[in-house]
């Protein structure tokens, strides 16, 4: 019961809430889905200031699930929350749903999951978990204790875009040769000794980035977001989505790109033959919307956010 009191009361402070809020200022009458709900600090606001608008609510993680059920009840008659990955979840909803007016998803870990220490986010955890979604098999603490080497190298390498990572690979092995690592704090304290201090940042984070990226596979998950929502691209709806590192955000960036585009022809040719008309929507974010300073003077976890909004085409009918 302390628990569950203790969640409903915990705060929760939504990134680039204004400029999602603008983004989705268009929509009229319909169903937005939210791919990654959290604690409803987006849909909560989006959902008071469109009086019209339904809400499909998707989240991976229980207690978040829970938390939202009882912050959104007073528009308990307008919502429906689904457990479950969004990439597994989004296409039959694409298919199904003929009324999706937005589609958000915010790539981020919620505040509350870095801060609660037994989740295994946090630098002082005394756990090495990482899942968000608690039934997953893989674990950070199978990652780190069990990947070989090479493995870890290239997680580190690709996922964390650490310049030593072999160097960072072997300290882990090493250390593990002795005794397991057990808790994220343990790792933390490694990757102190082992990784460049300077800048804004602890020189752990983007080592759990890695592991992170890994243990719930969130690179994959954005790719077939994104591929749902090419094969099934739902008619005029607004799509707004909310990314954290550069990883995310060049998958993002390259993929609205590609759909605005109205010549598909190969670069190297001479001239167009392909007859053009072939994009999918408009851009509505040229360049990414990111944090104000006063936005991350009150929620340093902002500063990195940026988010991308693209449009798709209403239907040629509805449009004539």
């Amino acid at each position: 019961m302390q628990q569950e009191q203790d969640l409903h009361t915990s705060p929760h402070i939504p990134v680039l809430l204004p400029q999602v809020l603008h983004c989705f200022e268009p929509i009229g009458a319909g169903t937005l889905i939210d791919c990654t709900l959290g604690y409803a600090g987006h849909s909560s606001a989006l959902l008071q200031a469109h009086p019209d608008l339904n809400l499909i609510g998707i989240d991976r993680d229980p207690e978040a699930l829970a938390f939202s059920a009882r912050r959104l009840h007073p528009f308990a008659d307008r919502i429906r929350l689904l457990r479950g990955s969004f990439s597994r979840l989004l296409p039959e909803l694409l298919n199904r749903e003929n009324t999706i007016v937005g589609l958000l998803a915010d790539f981020g870990v919620s505040s509350l999951q870095l801060d609660e220490k037994r989740r295994g986010f946090s630098f002082a955890s005394d756990t090495l978990d990482m899942r968000m979604d608690p039934q997953n098999p893989l674990s950070a603490y199978e990652v780190v204790n069990h990947y070989p080497m090479e493995k870890l190298e290239y997680l580190f390498r690709e996922y964390g875009e650490i310049r030593p990572a072999r160097r960072l690979a072997e300290a882990v092995v090493r250390h593990r040769a002795r005794q397991p690592i057990a808790s994220a704090r343990e790792l933390s304290e490694l990757a102190l000794k082992h990784l460049p201090r300077g800048g804004k940042i602890h020189p752990a984070t983007l080592m759990f980035q890695a592991i992170r990226i890994e243990v719930n596979d969130e690179l994959g998950e954005i790719e077939r977001l994104l591929d749902a929502l090419e094969t099934t691209p739902p008619a005029g709806a607004v799509i707004a989505l909310i990314t954290f590192h550069s990883l995310e955000d060049r998958l993002v960036k390259n993929r609205f790109r590609r759909w605005s585009r109205e010549c598909i022809c190969p670069p190297e040719a001479i001239r167009c033959s392909c007859g053009g008309k072939h994009s999918l929507g408009r851009l509505l974010t040229r360049k990414p919307r990111s944090a104000s300073s006063e936005e991350v003077k009150h929620n340093s976890r902002s500063r990195s956010a940026k988010l991308r909004c693209f449009r798709f085409h209403e239907r040629e009918s509805e449009a004539s």
